[in-house]
């Protein structure tokens, strides 16, 4: 079962931007599907983006326009950049793909 390590998350005040980054222990060329998801306090997990093995890619509408989602197979690698950061994107960020999920990474957004 792949493992999978997020990094990069931090405080930001708003408006600024992030880079996170999910390492994946194995390759991920045969990984169809990979995911960011986060979760707030009090609040439950949600999905953020999705991007599968081809390129294509979804996002939840509170984040369209402003996150991308993409992966590099050769690094095994997926990233989430998110610019124009919100307070209520405040929360911990996980990546998942398969059954696995990492430990997450907290992003917090405040002047």
């Amino acid at each position: 079962q792949v493992q999978l390590v997020e990094s990069g998350g931090g405080l930001v005040q708003p408006g600024g931007s992030l880079r996170l980054s999910c390492a994946a222990s194995e390759s991920i060329l045969t990984i169809y599907v990979m995911e960011w998801y986060r979760q707030a306090p009090g609040k439950q997990r949600e999905l953020v983006a999705t991007i599968i093995s081809g390129g294509n890619t979804n996002y939840r509408d509170s984040v369209k326009g402003r996150f991308t989602i993409s992966r590099d197979n050769a690094k095994n690698m997926v990233y989430l950049q998110m610019n124009s950061l919100k307070p209520e994107d405040t929360a911990v960020y996980y990546c998942h793909a398969q059954r696995s999920w990492g430990q997450g990474t907290q992003v917090t957004v405040s002047s």
